[in-house]
């Protein structure tokens, strides 16, 4: 009886800091393209969005690509995200439906370089909550190849190649 009533206090003290786990978003699947899973995240990839940048004088930019992607976190980095908003005295309003985030990326081929432009937290309905702009450039070439980061990136630049011809149709019907 003893062991049975230190298992339920046990529990419950564990169970106190992790908030209840939520429904996943549901992440279209005709829109994204899923990549890969981590314990902390789900990464995807807009399949419909993705495209050529063009340049000044409205010429495709073969060396330019423009990605939107998405992350679905877990309770855990959910967590994460919340406390870190907190340390920081940062709103937390409207964070308890927080699902994830979208980031913008613009690759540069021949450089192997991501710039990370916008970053979105999020809500279970894919609606954002907050946006930040990093300006942040990662070169895939420096990053260990089995790195989350490193997998993702080559996941869509090998998306992207077979592909290509179909996104510089694309991209010319929308010019």
């Amino acid at each position: 009886m003893k062991r049975w009533i230190a298992g339920l206090t046990l529990a419950a003290a564990l169970g106190m800091g992790v908030p209840a786990v939520m429904a996943a978003p549901v992440v279209p699947e005709t829109v994204y393209e899923w990549v890969q899973s981590s314990p902390r995240m789900d990464y995807y990839f807009n399949q419909q969005q993705i495209c050529f940048a063009v340049d000044e004088q409205g010429f495709i930019d073969l060396n330019t690509l423009i990605v939107p992607t998405v992350r679905t976190y877990d309770a855990i980095k959910i967590q994460d995200v919340l406390d870190k908003r907190r340390w920081r005295l940062e709103s937390t309003d409207g964070y308890e439906d927080l699902a994830g985030e979208a980031d913008y990326l613009t690759f540069d081929l021949a450089a192997q370089a991501v710039h990370v432009t916008q970053v979105d937290l999020l809500d279970s309905g894919l609606a954002t909550l907050s946006s930040s702009y990093p300006d942040s450039l990662i070169e895939v070439s420096k990053l260990p190849p089995k790195s989350l980061d490193c997998v993702f990136y080559r996941a869509v630049l090998d998306y992207a190649k077979l592909h290509r011809d179909d996104k510089k149709k694309k991209k010319k019907a929308r010019s």
